[in-house]
């Protein structure tokens, strides 16, 4: 996808706007793979004692800021296919549709943003708030520690749910609203509807299955995302590793929904195979 939508805009030179999305909906999924296999090799390699305060703090932020983002962009291209392929009427989604090519830039810019934001906090305090719960506080000034410590980690869980939960309820939305604008196009399709085979009733139906599986993929990343955010299971445990399974699998589906649902992301390795002269059939 990130090749295909690459050269795109390289032949063309110019950034559509569907291009742009997938771009960063790609690069951050590939980063944020990289970026597991280094802190899984860390973690069996290393013992947290040995990491550095800084490392850590780093080695998870980034970790945020990519799962983060690519929450925010996978959430952009639901809005974006809803805008684009919903047939609503009114005046602000008309609006909208209109003047998408030219919010798309920004709305990305500001969803990079957002997830810098909101995880940044965790690096100041991934230590501090752990050793308010697993180290006895001291005796003198103990209750202004737990005070502060309380308030960061409300800061914190403020925080980390705005990065969440807003990308959440747009991909949820959109993907709600663009579906049924499809159910009742297609069902006016099958009333009028001669009884032979209609390409488009098809690709109609072929787009709510690919729009449904897309929020499943979605919704199951973030459930498992959310259960390591804020440490529901034990480390090492069945139910943790099962949540990290998870999440490195649900990338790969989307990815794979989003392949088989767009033909222009199945010509690249055609043409790739043409050149070095394989046969393709």
């Amino acid at each position: 996808i990130l090749a295909t939508c690459s050269l795109t805009c390289i032949e063309s030179k110019t950034w559509a706007p569907y291009d742009m999305i997938m771009i960063s909906l790609s690069s951050s999924k590939i980063t944020l793979q990289c970026w597991i296999i280094l802190d899984l090799f860390l973690t069996i390699f290393c013992d947290l004692c040995d990491f550095e305060e800084n490392i850590f703090g780093v080695i998870k932020t980034v970790y945020l800021v990519l799962n983060y983002a690519m929450l925010w962009s996978g959430a952009w291209l639901s809005v974006f296919y809803c805008i684009k392929v919903a047939s609503f009427t009114q005046s602000f989604f008309l609006w909208l549709k209109q003047r998408i090519a030219r919010l798309v830039p920004w709305m990305l810019l500001t969803s990079w943003l957002c997830s810098v934001t909101a995880a940044i906090p965790f690096a100041w305090d991934v230590y501090g708030v752990q050793d308010n719960f697993t180290a006895p506080s001291p005796m003198t000034n103990s209750s202004a520690t737990r005070t502060t410590r309380k308030d960061s980690l409300g800061v914190l869980i403020l925080l980390s749910n705005a990065g969440v939960g807003m990308p959440l309820i747009l991909s949820v939305v959109s993907s709600i609203l663009l579906i049924q604008s499809l159910w009742i196009h297609t069902r006016r399709m099958q009333n009028n509807a001669s009884g032979f085979r209609d390409p488009s009733l098809e690709a109609h139906i072929s787009a709510i299955k690919s729009v449904c599986s897309l929020l499943i993929f979605y919704i199951t990343y973030f459930i498992a995302f959310t259960f390591l955010l804020y440490n529901f299971f034990l480390h090492f445990s069945i139910e943790n590793s099962l949540c990290i399974a998870v999440m490195a699998a649900c990338p790969t589906g989307h990815t794979m929904v989003l392949i088989w649902s767009n033909p222009k992301f199945q010509e690249l390795p055609a043409r790739i195979l043409h050149h070095i002269n394989f046969p393709v059939r």
